[in-house]
């Protein structure tokens, strides 16, 4: 259960950082509403995911899912460049994710 809270924690990490996109340096009430409602939904529930998952583990999972997360939404709804060694890099992170939870 708790790497299902984390997941969804990371999850809302993207919606924090899309929503921060969005919110044009929170000068959009709604999109800035969005962006804080999830920062604090995503740090409880990795909060409450750490209560029996290890530090370490929880915490580089929870910001991989969030820095692939939103490098693919920047790809494929901001058009952002999706160059070779970026692609590269988000491999990487996902790499280690799993590394990681083949690890704990």
């Amino acid at each position: 259960m708790a790497w299902i809270v984390l997941i969804v924690a990371g999850v809302l990490e993207v919606v924090l950082a899309y929503s921060m996109k969005l919110s044009d340096g929170f000068s959009r009430i709604g999109y800035s509403c969005v962006a804080v409602a999830a920062m604090i939904s995503s740090i409880g529930l990795l909060s409450l995911s750490m209560k029996s998952l290890p530090l370490g583990t929880a915490y580089t999972v929870w910001t991989g899912i969030g820095a692939v997360g939103s490098f693919l939404l920047g790809v494929i709804l901001l058009g952002e460049p999706a160059s070779t060694l970026r692609v590269v890099a988000a491999v990487l992170i996902v790499s280690g994710l799993i590394v990681m939870k083949l690890s704990s």
